[in-house]
């Protein structure tokens, strides 16, 4: 029996794997495998449901597998399957989900799927690439964390080359690999971590959500933001390489010089103790969605981005979209998104002076401020998601079409 129409929600597979009202339809057909689709909220995730959403209104049938928590940041789009999984050492919000078990397996050959999708090169992208070879199933994956680049904000800088090698070895496999920006590919080349096989997947933006109309000076207020402070908003998971020791640093040297800054917070994580100890007089609304994000950003002044390991930097997007001025630390995906001196400014690093010089000019100059607040929502009218997916899913059929599949092989 054909699937009639998208299924929401989570699948937790019985002991023996089975599940009722099976169906598989002729045409595309796409296994998607996650470590985190939905139980932290992060531009990675909200990039791939949407995905899912997209296909799934294409009438294409999708079947997303990744691991799960009992209190989700968000519910899911499409079919969710539960992969068994432990916490991240150290980091407990995260999980690192198992291998594929026969039950997956099981289920997933149910499924027959005509393309696989990666988005981490961790044990279960492992597990799933090995089935695709072992049953000759085209595999793509999308590329949306420099995880390399994490280990040297907890002292374990040595692994990096180690994980470089590896993440080569893995994406060497895929017929396609998508970074989300010009600049991060040029540096997957340059690193030897993707070569012939890079394509692009751009992010797109919502610009009737994010928009400064939704700027709202009496919410700031009753945070204890005056009309004359300008906000420099952070938005992100509160970890140490989303840059938070610069930003900290930005808004201390900026207070000290006199300017009336105020730093508003957006988002939780194992760093919000640290932060509140650092910056006491920051007001802090933690992780909000909807119309309370798209409130916060359009209600800020300035939007800060000291991030050195964006490979896309939807933050940023949604700043630029709210009408406001980024300044950013250079990185892959800012450097794109970023036209220096037009829609912000773009700063080697923390070290340069620059990065609290230009900060300075434009909490001192409203007409600046305003100028490239404009600047930078209209250059936002250039990332569509329309257009993006549907060019992802011409590079899909590409892949599937050159692939002749025969019966599965459940040993893989």
């Amino acid at each position: 029996m054909a699937v009639t129409g998208p299924k929401h929600g989570v699948e937790k597979l019985g002991l023996n794997g089975s599940h009722e009202g099976d169906g598989v339809e002729i045409g595309l057909r796409v296994a998607l495998f996650s470590g985190n689709y939905n139980y932290q909220a992060d531009g990675a995730n909200k990039a791939l449901n949407r995905l899912v959403a997209f296909l799934e209104s294409q009438d294409i049938e999708v079947l997303v597998f990744s691991p799960t928590s009992d209190t989700p940041d968000f519910e899911p789009a499409g079919t969710l399957i539960s992969v068994p999984s432990i916490p991240v050492p150290g980091r407990g919000e995260y999980r690192i989900g198992f291998g594929l078990s026969d039950k997956l397996k099981r289920r997933l050959k149910r499924f027959n799927p005509t393309l696989i999708h990666l988005s981490a090169p961790d044990v279960l992208g492992h597990s799933a690439l090995k089935f695709a070879e072992n049953n000759n199933i085209p595999v793509v994956a999308s590329f949306h964390t420099r995880f390399d680049t994490y280990f040297k904000y907890y002292k374990l800088g040595w692994l990096e080359s180690y994980s470089r090698k590896k993440m080569a070895q893995f994406y060497d496999r895929c017929a396609h690999v998508y970074a989300p920006s010009h600049s991060v590919g040029v540096t997957l080349q340059e690193q030897n971590i993707v070569n012939g096989n890079l394509r692009i997947w751009s992010r797109g933006i919502d610009r009737t959500r994010f928009h400064p109309k939704h700027r709202d000076m009496a919410w700031r207020r009753s945070l204890g933001i005056t009309d004359t402070d300008i906000a420099l908003g952070f938005v992100g998971r509160l970890v140490r390489e989303k840059g938070l020791a610069q930003y900290v640093d930005l808004v201390t040297t900026l207070t000290d010089q006199g300017l009336p800054v105020k730093a508003l917070i957006v988002g939780d994580g194992p760093e919000h103790k640290t932060i509140k100890r650092l910056l006491p007089e920051a007001v802090m609304t933690g992780h909000i969605t909807d119309r309370d994000l798209w409130r916060a950003y359009a209600s800020c002044d300035v939007f800060i981005n000291p991030s050195e390991t964006e490979t896309f930097g939807n933050v940023t997007l949604e700043a630029m979209a709210s009408g406001l001025p980024t300044v950013c630390l250079k990185a892959t995906g800012s450097n794109d998104l970023v036209q220096h001196g037009t829609t912000g400014w773009l700063i080697n690093s923390a070290e340069d002076p620059q990065w609290v010089e230009k900060t300075a000019m434009l909490c001192l100059d409203k007409e600046l401020r305003n100028r490239m607040g404009q600047a930078a929502r209209q250059a936002s009218a250039d990332y569509n998601w329309n257009r993006i997916m549907h060019d992802l899913l011409h590079q899909y059929r590409e892949v599937a079409q050159s692939v002749q599949q025969p019966a599965l092989n459940l040993t893989g």
